[in-house]
């Protein structure tokens, strides 16, 4: 932690100069004083701190939390969707990235996703059964709970299971999801069922109850992986794809197993940081990005040139996103390359200071996106066992359909693949061919699960937000390398370049005037004016203090953070960001 932060409070610069020299004089906790959880739901938050009441550890938590998300956020997350859990146990000091990414049916070729002209059938790649990959978060529970858990699977869905069944208020981004997605969601009468089930759309303030959703959990609590991936909620899934034109058979759905992979580390000045490996992009681009970012003192420049260089790292390693990366079981990814510090050199060599770089200058095709309807949690418990979580079913409320009797709301990942190379995807994007479907591959991803470590702090931090879920990280550890508090992480006003389109995309309020303007002359381009993205949630644990804080987004309401041993000044809603994405790192 440097001398040098800037932020808008007196306070809290005073706190970040008195810090280092507080951390030569003061001893290391070996533990944490008990357990943090930040999520982007208080019910999912509250789902994990009831589990570890009951003896479970971080990661009895994370089956908790995760599980709870796919019941009050559909329009995020779900069983019929995968995710990232990037694990630390304690005992054994070992790291591990368990992908529970959605996989392609065999049925899912280029070829099935053009229409009788040979077009992308935009509408096939993004709803229905065709959109769906084979659901892979329900198998993350299993594996979870019965590896790394101390409580047995049904004690630690339970608080799912129960708000499933008696239902919770349906807050404002439910509703106003289901809007945007009405004219697709209610084709389907499993949808129907579940989402009009007293005659009409979800209200804010009414109570949502998913019954069905409830007893395909108790089947999974019950039965593990077979009370889902085989029996009778198999054989409803399997019904439901093939009555609505999809083509799924017994034995993919049955092969479904997530990997546990290495994560990727490297260093970024004092910290050592631990992330997602492919196939998520987010941990590559990462790395790429710090340690271009490392040639230079970002505290000691201006707004606009400290703007530019961020922009301009970000632009190379999305590049490199886009040409290189996929599913490391079906393509060759130079990972060691990739991460390599002198290669970030070398890509470092040709920023020019003053002057942007135009993309088209560094040749490929721009990289598929998710949307922002993404989830995150984190969690640190009092044995310092950490879980950094991202859970997804794509675009808002996923493919639409949810399959009768089961309360499963299918994903639409399909079209995270380069469904046909060059030709864009939902979002106005591109793919490569590093990313096409192939039967059992799974489709690239942004999630960015991450673990970053000091001498004297340690952070669990990750986001939603599609391609811009890598930047948000990337912003959130800038922050913590300035001396924020998790808090003011969490509430970072955003910026994001993702190499194609040639843009640089900023949150109001982010960039002002005179940095634009400066930024412009240099040859970027600026969109300074975006609603706000993301849903950004991070815990950390300070060891000379031996102090536990959270962070949650405050652009979503409904998210918490909670301590145990429970504190009620350490427990709260996130408030209004107070910094912005570069003053944080001013002189």
């Amino acid at each position: 932690m440097r001398p040098i932060v800037h932020v808008l409070s007196a306070m809290l610069l005073s706190l970040a100069l008195a810090l280092p020299a507080a951390a030569a004089t003061k001893a290391q906790a070996k533990h944490p004083p008990g357990t943090v959880i930040a999520s982007a739901h208080a019910l999912a938050t509250d789902a994990g701190l009831e589990t570890t009441r009951a003896g479970g550890n971080a990661f009895d938590a994370a089956v908790a939390v995760s599980a709870m998300l796919a019941v009050v956020e559909p329009v995020s997350s779900g069983l019929g969707g995968g995710g990232f859990f990037l694990l630390h146990d304690a005992k054994s000091g070992r790291d591990v990235f368990v992908d529970a990414r959605e996989i392609a049916p065999r049925s899912a070729t280029p070829q099935a996703y053009l229409d009788a002209k040979g077009d992308l059938d935009r509408d096939r790649a993004t709803n229905g059964p065709w959109s769906a990959g084979i659901p892979g978060l329900p198998a993350a529970l299993v594996h979870i709970a019965g590896r790394y858990g101390r409580l047995p699977l049904s004690k630690s869905l339970a608080p799912a299971i129960r708000v499933a069944r008696n239902g919770f208020p349906v807050y404002a981004r439910l509703e106003k999801g289901y809007g945007s997605r009405r004219a697709v969601m209610e084709r389907y009468p499993g949808t129907r069922a579940v989402f009009l089930a007293d005659g009409d759309p979800p209200t804010e303030g009414e109570t949502f109850r998913q019954p069905d959703l409830a007893n395909t959990l108790e089947l999974l609590a019950r039965k593990g992986s077979d009370g889902f991936y085989r029996g009778d909620v198999a054989s409803k899934l399997l019904a439901a794809v093939k009555e609505e034109g999809g083509m799924w058979t017994a034995a993919e759905l049955a092969g479904y197993r997530v990997r546990e992979r290495e994560p990727l580390r490297f260093r970024y000045r004092g910290w050592r940081v631990t992330t997602a490996p492919p196939p998520s992009s987010g941990g590559v681009a990462l790395a790429e990005i710090l340690q271009m970012l490392e040639g230079w003192d970002l505290a000691k420049l201006d707004a606009t040139h400290r703007t530019h260089i961020l922009v301009e790292a970000m632009r190379r390693a999305f590049r490199d996103r886009t040409i290189y990366l996929g599913d490391p079981d079906f393509v060759k990814v130079p990972v060691a390359r990739l991460i390599d510090a002198d290669y970030a050199a070398g890509l470092r060599a040709t920023i020019h200071p003053e002057r942007a770089t135009p993309s088209d200058l560094l040749p490929g095709v721009p990289a598929p996106l998710e949307d922002d309807e993404t989830t995150h949690f984190s969690i640190i418990d009092a044995q310092g066992n950490l879980v950094s979580a991202t859970q997804t079913v794509n675009l808002t409320y996923g493919s639409g359909m949810v399959a009768p009797g089961t309360g499963v709301l299918l994903n639409n990942e399909m079209d995270d693949f380069a469904l046909k190379p060059g030709t864009p995807n939902a979002f106005g994007v591109m793919g490569f061919e590093a990313n096409a479907p192939k039967a059992g591959k799974r489709m690239l991803s942004s999630m960015t699960p991450s673990f970053i470590e000091s001498d004297g702090k340690l952070a669990v931090i990750g986001a939603p937000g599609g391609s811009r879920i890598i930047t948000e990280v990337l912003l959130g550890i800038l922050g913590y390398d300035a001396g924020l508090s998790a808090q003011q992480v969490a509430a970072l006003p955003r910026i994001h370049h993702q190499w194609q389109p040639d843009v640089i995309s900023a949150e109001a309020g982010a960039l002002d005037t005179a940095t634009v303007s400066a930024l412009q002359a240099m040859g970027h381009r600026v969109n300074a004016g975006e609603s706000p993205w993301g849903n950004l949630q991070t815990v950390a644990w300070d060891r000379e203090d031996n102090r536990l804080e959270g962070g949650t987004d405050p652009r979503n309401p409904t998210g918490k953070v909670g301590v145990l041993p429970l504190a009620p000044q350490r427990e709260r809603s996130g408030s209004r960001p107070a910094v912005s994405a570069t003053q944080a790192l001013e002189p």
